[in-house]
């Protein structure tokens, strides 16, 4: 058994008679009762067109959701607001700047590309002389070389020979070991051998 009592009356068989659901749906019923009648007018709906207010008196097109039977009403229009001025301001005070930092945007670019020209350009001008510069250099060395091959002088072989080899061990560390070579050449330089007569 517990403190307040409940298990003992059900224990017991003891239910209450009447049905706690069923007497608020019985009186529920009553107070609806009096809606039912034909005496029942509703008041009139106020509906909102294009910014005005319009009274539907008429009950027999007014369904329960407030639409009419008959004709359909037109979805209301949404509502168009003006900005303010100061946004209105602010925007064209927006544009006028977005359009200034464009055409800034243009000259600097325009800048640019005129000053990437004129670099190119004088890339190129100090290119070109520096291969006629190179060129120039070729045929002289090679004008040198022709006139001094064909040059007929007695007694100098070993020193044309000389001046054809590399004498600088240092250049040549992936080539062979041609240093034995290089010393017989320099010796036969500084004393031919005696011509055979």
């Amino acid at each position: 058994m517990s403190q307040f009592g409940f298990e003992n009356n059900f224990e017991e068989g003891n239910f209450p008679d009447e049905d706690p659901a069923a007497e608020f749906l019985a009186r529920e019923q009553d107070e609806l009762a009096g809606l039912e009648d034909d005496n029942f007018a509703p008041s009139p709906i106020h509906v909102e067109v294009n910014g005005d207010f319009e009274d539907l008196e008429n009950s027999e097109e007014i369904q329960m959701n407030g639409m009419s039977e008959s004709e359909p009403t037109p979805p209301p229009k949404p509502i168009v607001r003006e900005e303010p001025e100061k946004i209105k301001k602010w925007r064209e005070e927006q544009k006028i700047r977005l359009e200034q930092k464009d055409e800034e945007e243009e000259r600097k670019k325009d800048e640019l590309r005129e000053g990437a020209q004129h670099e190119l350009d004088e890339w190129y001008r100090h290119h070109m002389e520096q291969v006629e510069k190179t060129q120039l250099q070729n045929r002289n060395a090679e004008k040198e070389h022709v006139m001094e091959r064909d040059a007929q002088t007695t007694g100098q072989e070993w020193e044309k020979i000389a001046r054809l080899c590399d004498f600088n061990p240092k250049t040549s560390k992936t080539s062979k070991d041609v240093s034995r070579m290089r010393s017989i050449i320099l010796q036969l330089k500084q004393s031919p051998p005696a011509k055979k007569q």
